[in-house]
């Protein structure tokens, strides 16, 4: 079961051909522009706020422009139309829709208002400057850059028509300057520029609008986003009453070196409020440093990491990286893991150890037993070495070519977090927010992940559900703490456990329940 596609620029291109070249095609853009028109009536406006600024650009989304200005303008709306593009210039589609908003009565403007009083005159903007189709590789014009800068500067809601101007469509990176939506109508299906990267900051609340296709009929998907339909496919089954500790598996950590403990101590608390049967920490410290017994959380077995490696036989899941440094035992010991039979999660010094060491690398290509990688970008950039504005100028393209190097499934952490396969099929995770830019929070998500992998769910599923979780738990914190500053790695483990309970039984305690009837 697959949630809501998300397509490349060059698919929708590929599904406008197709539905464009069939019998009878629809006009598509004419049903883009009533679709936005209906999303700007019903969300940005008003019986007392009916003035809107509509900015028309010059390609097609100039064109959905021009069909919204008419619509608003046939519903009473006081429109003032700025067309920024060459009248002859336009597609064929566009200059209909040009055609059709002359023949309504309407006008444009081609000096586009920018004065401190014209910004006195609008109650909403329509953002029609630019598409899909918009390559940020080279900066805008500055004619452009004006206009944004002007629309930004405005106190009022914005609709996007399709992606934020200044927002490329493929991978949610903003060059220099882009519209601030507060709504973003995308048309056909989600891009994933909305999804990932600088898209989360600009594109407000997104509204899909279909135009009456299903697109996954037309071209087959390889990404998604992650809905919580989806998670509910990937929950733990509730446990039965006759169950015990070793019904739910056993997972070891390893990491923990001097100064860094905190780092397995996190990943370990995590793994055990998310349901692990037993978990066991094999701290790298030096002895004089290694406690004993983690007060806060007893539960956790603390070992030397000789001594739970010597114990893989009773692990159903490790987890190696969360604080273990980069010294040659700390190679070792990740050598050691790779060459066994064990479910693995690579995160953090195990990343970084891999990427420097080509031993590593191969004996982790070479591994025929499950494992998931957990980089954010620094990390993903070392892997791959590039440098991590690569990756971030391209983040499904970065975690796509990761998960096919090393033959193994991963999140690339970071706004918009991506689960990326080795078959390229990759999902974004909508959950998360920036109170998740703090130490510790990977450590966290590892050992939750660990501990799904530990439960015996899939990879796949342990994967999506943990990163989803992850988000949704600090979403829920940030509600609760009214935003972000100061949001701790140790917060999010009561708040996800508390959601994963909430999701698994739906409020029901399956206790006994005995109701007596009174004999009538």
């Amino acid at each position: 079961m697959n949630t809501r596609p998300v397509y490349t620029t060059a698919q929708i291109r590929e599904i406008e051909f197709r539905v464009l070249h069939a019998p009878n095609p629809p006009a598509l853009m004419e049903i883009a522009g009533l679709a936005a028109a209906g999303i700007a009536r019903d969300r940005l406006l008003a019986q007392d706020k009916d003035r809107v600024l509509v900015l028309a650009g010059p390609g097609n989304n100039g064109g959905d422009a021009f069909v919204v200005a008419r619509h608003l303008k046939a519903w009473g709306m006081k429109v003032t139309l700025a067309f920024t593009g060459e009248a002859e210039k336009l597609p064929q589609d566009a200059r209909c829709a040009m055609q059709r908003w002359h023949e309504a009565g309407g006008t444009f403007e081609t000096v586009f208002p920018t004065d401190k009083h014209a910004a006195q005159q609008w109650d909403a903007v329509i953002d029609g400057l630019f598409g899909i189709g918009l390559d940020t590789a080279r900066l805008l014009p500055e004619r452009y850059r004006e206009v944004i800068r002007y629309v930004n500067s405005l106190n009022v809601p914005v609709l996007a028509l399709d992606i934020p101007s200044g927002l490329t469509s493929d991978t949610g990176e903003v060059q220099d300057i882009c519209i601030h939506a507060a709504f973003t109508a995308t048309f056909i299906a989600l891009k994933p520029g909305l999804l990932t990267n600088d898209g989360r900051n600009y594109c407000g609340e997104i509204l899909v609008c279909n135009l009456g296709l299903q697109s996954d009929t037309l071209i087959t998907a390889q990404s998604w986003l992650l809905d919580h339909q989806h998670i509910k496919t990937c929950l733990p089954t509730p446990r039965l009453a006759n169950s015990h500790k070793g019904t739910f598996g056993s997972i070891g950590i390893l990491g923990g070196a001097t100064g860094i403990v905190g780092a397995a101590v996190l990943a370990g608390r995590a793994a055990l409020n998310l349901g692990a049967g037993r978990v066991y920490l094999g701290l790298l410290a030096d002895a004089d440093h290694v406690p004993v017994i983690d007060y806060g959380q007893p539960e956790l077995m603390l070992r030397s990491p000789r001594e739970l490696l010597r114990q893989v036989e009773l692990l159903d899941c490790l987890v190696i990286g969360p604080g273990l440094g980069n010294e040659i035992a700390a190679c070792d010991f990740l050598q050691q893991a790779l060459h066994s039979d064990l479910p693995l999660v690579l995160d953090a010094d195990a990343l970084n150890l891999i990427a420097r060491h080509e031993e590593l690398n191969k004996a982790l290509k070479r591994r025929q037993a499950p494992g998931v990688l957990t980089p954010h970008p620094a990390e993903a950039a070392r892997l791959l070495h590039v440098t991590k504005d690569d990756i971030q100028q391209n983040r499904p393209r970065a975690a796509c070519e990761l998960a096919k190097k090393f033959n193994c499934p991963l999140v690339l952490k970071g706004a918009g977090s991506i689960c990326a396969y080795p078959d390229g099929s990759h999902y974004f995770s909508p959950t998360g927010n920036p109170g998740l830019s703090t130490a510790g929070t990977g450590d966290v998500l590892s050992g939750f992940l660990g501990a799904l992998l530990a439960q015996k769910l899939t990879v796949e599923k342990a994967l999506l559900l943990s990163v989803y979780l992850h988000g949704a738990a600090a979403d829920r914190l940030l509600d609760q703490m009214g935003g972000p500053l100061g949001m701790t790695a140790s917060e999010i483990i009561p708040s996800a456990r508390s959601l994963l309970n909430y999701w698994i039984y739906d409020g029901s305690q399956g206790s006994i329940k005995i109701n007596n009837q009174e004999e009538r």
